[in-house]
């Protein structure tokens, strides 16, 4: 039986106090007016043009945070905040808690949309903002380069493979399977404007050759190929069932006779109640998307069986789900 909250942790889980202001931080720019060295209060204000006796609280509860330490009345980061929060760094990650910071607003109107099942949103802040948007990718794709070589291994393909990596974003997962398997060639297919940050991060690994770029809206145009093997990697939970339904049926006639799709997203268990940080990023697409919304392998399994896939499985439990189409 599962340990009851206590009062305390109640209170602890209504805070959003800390979230916001490490947002704000961020937004302001302190940990960068701090980077390599300690400085006053004082001085910060005048190097983000803040007042600085409101700014000495949020130092102060940085401090409590652990994000800054405080020796006398100098100020300094932590050694984490001057890896990650420091925006010449080359492991910063602000400009994703820019992008919580940025759907902030849309929060608030949690309560709204529960009551009336109405979104309040008409289109996801990457299409708002593309310049944020590229750079989240940016920091996404430092993040995937540490997890997508050991996930393409998991798959253990052989031969020499067409790969489609649909909604590729940075290329993150095309430029794995690249390097975790010599023998397969790739497309990633995703907006224009998206594919400026796939063609740098391609040409770093060295992989221009291999990889290829195609721009277009996956909905609406065609695919290319045919593929031995294509990747829709955490795409679909912006789209409504549906519209899912039609694009995996797109897919599988881009494929080869005995080509296979992956689906890769974050999936609730069967009875939605799980993965626990699933449930809350249900809520957030809820509110950050016009049509979106999370699923289950089910679902996914369902649309790659009505396309026409054969031996449809869950290969990893709430994550991945593999098709097979028949010879032909």
């Amino acid at each position: 039986m599962a340990r009851e909250l206590s009062l305390a942790e109640i209170f602890q889980l209504g805070y959003y106090w800390e979230t916001k202001i490490l947002l704000t931080a961020v937004q302001l720019d302190v940990f960068s007016s701090l980077a390599g060295k300690p400085r006053l209060s004082a001085e910060i204000a005048t190097r983000i043009t803040a007042d600085e006796q409101a700014l000495r609280l949020l130092l102060n509860a940085l401090v409590a945070m652990r994000l800054l330490t405080k020796t006398g009345e100098a100020y300094e980061n932590s050694s984490t905040a001057e890896k990650h929060l420091v925006r010449q760094s080359p492991q910063f990650i602000g400009h994703l808690l820019q992008l919580h910071d940025a759907e902030w607003n849309n929060w608030g109107k949690l309560a709204e949309t529960i009551r009336s099942g109405e979104r309040s949103v008409d289109r996801h802040v990457f299409e708002t903002d593309p310049e944020l948007g590229g750079n989240v990718l940016a920091v996404l794709h430092r993040i995937g380069q540490q997890s997508g070589p050991d996930f393409a291994r998991r798959l253990q393909l052989k031969g020499a493979l067409r790969m489609l990596d649909l909604g590729g974003g940075a290329g993150t997962n095309a430029i794995a399977f690249c390097q975790v398997y010599p023998t397969i060639t790739a497309t990633v297919f995703d907006l224009a404007p998206t594919l400026r940050l796939t063609e740098k991060t391609v040409k770093e690994a060295g992989l221009d050759s291999r990889i290829s770029l195609l721009a277009g809206n996956f909905n609406h145009d065609r695919l290319g190929g045919p593929y031995d093997l294509a990747l829709m990697s955490d795409i679909l939970h912006y789209q409504d069932f549906a519209t899912n339904a039609a694009l995996v049926k797109k897919v599988y006639d881009h494929l080869l006779p005995n080509g296979r799709l992956l689906i890769k997203d974050r999936f609730l268990d069967e009875s939605s109640t799980g993965p626990a940080w699933t449930t809350a990023f249900a809520v957030h697409i809820l509110i950050n998307t016009q049509r979106g919304a999370c699923y289950q392998t089910s679902d996914a399994m369902q649309w790659m069986q009505a396309a026409g896939f054969a031996s449809v499985e869950e290969v990893e439990r709430t994550a991945v789900v593999q098709g097979l189409k028949l010879n032909g």
